[in-house]
This record gives structure tokens, sequence and C-alpha cells, in this order.
């Protein structure tokens, strides 16, 4: 056994280093925490200065059985886990669990994974920082009080399985707030004018008004003004001006830019940021600071002159905004600034490449813009004394624009071009000018980027909650990516072409929510619950708050458990109170009377989601149906309403089957005879006739009709959530985009088959084919044990080349729940 055990957080970051360190170092992993607090219990002890009652989670008992043998055969343990809160936490957790002897420990930090950074890291080890200890003990004790206090709140008094957090429960407030907002909103128009002008040597330029006009009659008179016009330049401006590069990359700026230049979801891009720092190709991903080291800075300075020359390099610092910028101590950045590319799965490339990019763009010279001001004045004396105005820009040194331009988060008006060379006193000739019709902008609805550049300006959460709280708000249906491409708006737009003015009536898509956070109903009936009876607890204040508390307590400002007690004698009496006496919330609105029972009709949150019902709550006998999807509580009308209680409907017969257009829990659909067929998402089903019914029902069949037989077994075709696919011998296999979909050949399908069955192949560790049971790898070094439709994913300390069958089946068993009898049910029910 070696000397010298090193404990790292992931086995990809264990192997990295193993590379840097000799036959006296044994590097492993632990698999991120080690302990925890226990799952279906509170596991704090209030009474006892709120001491956690961590535990060993299951999965992770013979991991520490090892960890502990492998420490006990070593001199020293070397204990490096992430140099942030978390990471701090790790380390004492393991000291603790592993019973190590202080005098045995050393507690190593490092920002990189590459070997001169671990061997500084050996070099200068320190103690535990118990301060960060009691900072992230602070922050995990905080979030289980507030979790399980307020959720089994929500059970009784909303709906079961639903979950409360101190800031996935502000983010949704975020989210509710902003789509009121837009709800709310009410468009004013006026006319953006527009105009065409020709110089006297033919070149054209674009100029316009630089205020809308407001109302058409303005707009109309003002293009009546101008027939028969002349047009002079009346003054013409030339400024220099500078464009500074943005800083490095910390967590949130680099979420935002993945997603406005990459496409990427906050997680993603985390995991694979997470996945370049374990492979030693950046600096950690979870930082507030834009510094850069010294070291950093020489080798951007060198990369930079010999890649572009010396006038593009300008050394310079950043100074961060973050409130309480405290996780590490250098912006995300490459570690090797001379390796623009690398060689890794293109998804973690595009990544590489953006973070490359922006952190030499920030050490290199700003661009050198001349920028040009012209005005126009309209030469027809007394009728009107408004001027056009153009904007040019010119690049008359590139700078850090050579590399790389920040992107933006709201959509930009067309950006300022080349103009002309022209003087004062120029004549000018006007080729076109449109008066367009323009409304106010309702606010935008967040993007995940958008949604995290809000959380950080408002001081809630760090760099670490950010990907995990969006993730848990759309796990818990709380948010949902908007579908919706926008409804169809008119608009107006008047031209003046041949001294005539010309008007046409336009349309546009607008209220487009594709791809933004968008709230479900459950998303606002509990968010309204939660700010009528715990509006302190979702307060933003109150949770930037906790987290300059937090930081505080890893200063060695503040005791963490007295924090607790502040908070916790305030909070504990409230929610007594709510589980007493408030009523309960289900969204409900009664939107008028069934013209045929007399009875009220409403709409409410269901078992199942959204319903609409005929009946009072207290009436033995109601009908209840279904919203369609994209109906909501607050938003949808009694005639909608009713129109849903007209399904099912009856379509007839078609090939000796019952026809019939309805509407259920997964949205409407036409059932024709067994077999359901969802309508697309654009289609009414109230408008469903037996004609287009037949219709949907023949696509169906053509999609699911063999396009192929292979080896004796149909072939199938269709598209998915992840896309195109064909289906055979029960295998689903992506169709990616280097095959034509639409036009698959024999010999595409035969190859699309054979390359499934091959990794399938390499995919297989063992089978039990008389048992019916296979282990196969999985993602990201995982395997996964596989019997029937049962699929267990294997304990990381379990070693799946050595597995038997008896290990296999008792683990299936295990995870297989046991089916009830009716006469079990009735004597728990009892």
């Amino acid at each position: 056994m070696a000397k010298n055990l090193v404990i790292v957080e992931s086995p990809a970051k264990a192997k990295t280093i193993e590379k840097f360190l000799g036959k006296d170092y044994k590097v492993t992993s632990s698999f991120g925490h080690i302990v925890d607090l226990p799952a279906k219990e509170l596991g704090v002890n209030v009474d006892d200065d709120f001491q956690p009652d961590y535990i060993v989670p299951k999965e992770k008992k013979e991991l520490v059985k090892d960890l502990k043998k492998m420490a006990a055969n070593a001199d020293l343990v070397w204990l490096a886990s992430d140099e942030d809160r978390e990471g701090e936490a790790i380390a004492w957790h393991l000291a603790n669990t592993l019973k190590l002897e202080e005098e045995k420990i050393r507690r190593i930090v490092f920002h990189e994974i590459t070997k001169s950074a671990i061997v500084k890291a050996i070099e200068n080890p320190r103690k535990i920082d118990y301060n960060l200890v009691w900072a992230q003990q602070a922050r995990r004790v905080l979030d289980r009080l507030v979790g399980y206090q307020l959720s089994p709140v929500l059970w009784k008094k909303v709906k079961g399985g639903l979950s409360a957090g101190r800031v996935q429960s502000v983010a949704v407030r975020l989210i509710v707030e902003r789509e009121r907002d837009i709800e709310s909103f009410n468009p004013t128009s006026s006319f953006r004018v527009d105009a065409e002008f020709l110089t006297e040597s033919g070149a054209r330029f674009k100029a316009k008004l630089p205020k809308n006009l407001e109302g058409q009659t303005a707009a109309q008179q003002f293009l009546q003004s101008n027939i028969g016009a002349g047009y002079q330049v009346a003054d013409l401006v030339k400024k220099p001006a500078k464009k500074k590069p943005a800083a490095p990359f910390t967590t949130s700026t680099l979420q935002q830019e993945a997603s406005r230049k990459l496409y990427f979801s906050v997680s993603k891009t985390m995991t694979l940021a997470q996945r370049l720092y374990e492979a030693g190709l950046i600096t950690y991903m979870r930082t507030d600071s834009v510094n850069l080291s010294q070291e950093a800075l020489n080798a951007a300075k060198e990369e930079i002159i010999e890649s572009y020359g010396d006038q593009y390099s300008h050394p310079r610092q950043y100074k961060g905004k973050a409130k309480g910028a405290q996780e590490a101590h250098e912006a995300i950045r490459p570690t090797d600034m001379s390796r623009q590319r690398v060689q890794v799965d293109p998804d973690q490339a595009r990544l590489y490449e953006l973070i490359w990019k922006r952190t030499i763009a920030s050490q290199m010279a700003e661009a050198q813009m001349e920028r040009t001001q012209l005005r126009i004045d309209i030469l027809n004396p007394g009728k009107n004394a408004l001027q056009f105005q153009a904007n040019g820009e010119m690049i008359k040194f590139d700078g850090f624009l050579k590399v790389y331009m920040e992107g933006t988060d709201i959509e930009e008006e067309e950006k300022d071009g080349m103009l002309p060379n022209l003087q004062v006193g120029d004549s000018l000739a006007a080729n076109s000018i449109s008066a367009t019709q323009r409304f106010t902008r309702a606010p935008y609805r967040y993007t995940e980027a958008s949604l995290v550049k809000q959380l950080e300006e408002l001081g809630i959460g760090r760099p670490s909650t950010y990907a995990p709280t969006i993730t848990t708000i759309m796990n818990r249906n709380y948010v949902e990516k908007g579908t919706v491409d926008g409804v169809e708006r008119s608009y107006v737009q008047m031209v003046l072409v041949d001294d005539a003015v010309r008007q046409k009536e336009l349309t546009e898509m607008v209220g487009s929510d594709k791809g933004k956070l968008v709230p479900t109903d459950i998303g606002m009936i509990v968010n309204d619950f939660l700010v009528e009876h715990f509006d302190n607890i979702v307060d933003y204040n109150f949770t930037a708050k906790a987290e300059e508390d937090f930081d505080h307590i890893a200063d060695g400002k503040e005791n963490w458990t007295g924090m607790m007690r502040e908070f916790y004698d305030k909070f504990h009496p409230q929610v007594e109170d709510v589980q007493e006496n408030a009523e309960r919330e289900s969204g409900e609105r009664v939107l008028g009377e069934d013209p045929v029972s007399g009875k009220p009709v409403l709409v409410r949150l269901g078992k199942f989601g959204p319903i609409a019902q005929i009946g009072a709550p207290e009436d033995e006998e109601k009908q209840f149906t279904s919203l369609l999807p994209d109906q909501q509580l607050h938003l949808v009308t009694f005639e909608q309403v009713m129109d849903l209680f007209k399904l099912p409907k009856d379509l007839g017969t078609y090939e000796g089957e019952e026809v019939q257009v309805s509407n259920g829990r997964f949205g409407p659909y036409v059932r024709f005879g067994k077999t359901f067929i969802s309508l697309p998402a654009d289609l009414d089903p109230l408008a469903v006739d037996r004609e287009k019914a037949i219709e949907l029902i023949l696509a169906k069949k053509k999609a699911d009709a063999p396009i192929y037989m292979y080896e004796d077994k149909p072939v199938q075709k269709g598209k998915g959530r992840f896309g195109p696919y064909i289906k055979w011998n029960n295998i689903f296999i992506n169709v990616n985009k280097k095959y034509d979909f639409d036009n698959l050949s024999e010999a595409d399908i035969i190859e699309l088959i054979e390359n499934k069955k091959q990794k399938e192949i390499e995919k297989l560790i063992q089978e039990w084919p008389e048992e019916g049971i296979r282990l196969e790898k999985a993602r990201w070094g995982r395997f996964n044990l596989i019997k029937g439709k049962t699929k267990v994913e294997l304990p990381k300390t379990t070693k799946a080349n050595e597995m038997t069958l008896d290990q296999a089946q008792a683990i299936i068993q295990k995870k297989t729940p046991k089916k009830k009898t009716r006469k079990k049910a009735a004597a728990k029910k009892k």
C-alpha cells in the first residue's frame, strides 16, 4: 500500500491526478459526499443547537469500508475535495467518518488539475477550514428546515407530493410574477418611420426618425408632407469610440453565454464543464470570481502576441460585481492558453472553445471604432421640422473583436452599418419612406440563462446552486419550457412610393414562449399559497440576507447555530399556525352556471392536473373533464370549459371499429378501437370530424407500418422526443443527420441495425439468459442490471465484472415493488 492516500471527489479526477503523482501516492475517490441527512426524516436536532444527524447512505457503506481500510494502511491521508464550501464539508465528513487522527490529515486545494497545481498543493497543505464547514452546514440545515417543514403544509393544503425550498420557491416566484406582468400588459402602438436615401453618386443607405410618431393619422400626414420634398445633409458628426472586452467567465456568465451561443441548458453546461475540469483542461467551474492568476495573465499575453501580434495584447485584471463572491480564487479559464481546441466530444469541445475565446479576448486590446451620426433635413419649408437620422459605425482596429463578441439576451434592432462618404450640404433623394406600426413589448419571459442572471443580481443562491435550482423547479412541474409559437397579430404599414401613400395590412407572430420558462398551474397555485402564508420565506431580501449570513459564517464573523435559532423561533410557530388554520388552496374559480343542470361550473386543481367540474363540492353527482394542455386555470373561460364537456364525441365507425375524439389527462386524442392517437398541439379536438379522424388513423397506420423486414422482424420508423428513430426487435435506434430519414435505403436500415447490434454487444458485460437478466454498461461509467422492464443502476461500490447471479437477483428483487393484494390494501387502509 502507498504511504500516501489522496481522496478526491470524482473517479475521473482521480485518474487525472494519479498521472501526476509517483508510486508513493494512491489516489481514490469519495464519489462526492459520503454522509448525508436521512432521506425520510428531518435529521436535525432543533433542541440540541440544530445538530445534524449525518448518516452513511446504504449505497456508500461499502465505499466507506474500503476507504477506512485504505486510510488505516496509509501514513498520511490527503483530503483533496474541491476548494469551495461544499468541498470543505466533504473533507470534514471524510475526516470524521474515517476516524482520521488529526496529525495524519493533510487538506489540499487546487483550482486546476495540472501537474504544477497538484505539486504546489502537496507542498502547501493546510488544516480543514471549519468556518467554511459551518457555512455549508448552515445552508444545508436551513434548507432542510424550510423544505421539510413547508412541504407537509403543501401536502395538506394544496396537493400531495409537492415540495418547497428556500431558493427554489423564490425562483418560481420570479417566474410567476414575470408571467403575470406579461398577462396584464396592454401594448400601445406607434409608427416607426424608415427611409432609404440615395446619394448623388448612387450609393444607398438607411435612416429613420429618432422618435416614433403617435397614431396612424400623424404617420400618414408625415408621409404626405414628404411628397415632392428634397433632402439635404444637415449635420455630420464623427466620434472615436472604444469597446472593451467582457471579463473572463464566472459560473453564471458561462451558463448565460453557453445558452445564448451554444443553446445549452444550464445543467448541460455544468455537466460539460465538470468533465473539462476533471480532464485537466479548465480551472474549477464553480466560481464567482473574475480574477486571473499572474501565471494565467502571462500565458494569455504570450499566446495573443504569438497568434495576433503585440498590438493586440492588453493585460488587465477585472473586479467582480457578484454579491458575496467567495467560491474560488480564479475565473473559469483554460489551464493551457496555447491550446485553442481540444480533442474531446463535440459539445465539450464547443464549450472549451467558448471559454478559451472569452479568456483570451479579456486580455486583448480594446476595439477602436469611429461612430458617425448623420442628420438629414427635409426640404419642404413650413410643413414639418423633423429630421431623419442615420448612424454608422466603422471598426478602425478590431482588437478583441478578432476573437470574441459577447452575446445578449435582448433582441437587437438592426445594427449600425457603414455610411457612404458624405459632406454637410450634400443633396439626397428618397428612394422610399415607410411608416410601420410597432407595438410596445411585454416584459421578456425568463430563459434559464436570464433567470440565473436575475438570481445572481438579487444575491440569491451561489454558483453551485443555480443549475440544481432550475432542474428542481422543472422536475417538480412548477415550471416548464414553453412550446407556443405565438399568435398572429395584424399591423399597418404605409409606404410613400411614386408620390403616393399606399397602405397595406401585414401580420406578425407575437407572444412566443418557445424555450422560455413558463409557470404551470400547480406552480402558480403553490407560489400564491406560499406568498400569502409565508411571504417572509419567499421574500427576495430574506433569501439574499441568508446568503450574506452564510458569507459571515464563512469569514468567522457569525455563529451558525445563532443564525438557525433566530430563524427557527419565528418560522416554526408560523408553520404550525398555517397547518392548523389556513384554508385549502386549489386555484378554484367559479366560471358560471351550467344552463342544463343549473349547477355551478368551476375549474380547479385535481389529482392528475387542472380539471373542469360541473357541480358544487358537496354534490353527490358531478361531471369532470381535464383542461387541454394549452389551457390554464386562471385564464380559461366559461365558453371554453363548456366546449370541453361536449367531449367525448362519437364519430361513427371505421373498418368496424368505433371512432371517438376525447380528452384525457395526457391531452386530446382520437380513439380507434383500442388504438389511441394523440392530436397535434395546434388541432382543436372539437374541430375534429370523422374525415379528419380517419386521416389521423391512416397517418398512424402508415407511421406504424413496417418499412422493411430484417431477419424476419419488421422495421418501423417514427419521431420521438429525441428525434427520428427506427424500431426493430423492440430496439429503438436513433437516426442521425447523416441519413435522409424520409428516404432511408435498404443499406441505411441494415447499417443502422448492425451498428446498434454491435453497440449492444460492446455494452454487454455478462448475462444470464435462463433468468432473463443482463448486466450492461451505461453512461458516465455506470452499469445497469436489466430484467424485462425493470432497470436498476448498479451501486457505484459494486464491482460489475465480479457480479454473480445471486447478487444480481438480490439487487433486482430489492428494487422490484411488491404487488399489494386487495386484502392487504384494504387492511392497510383500515
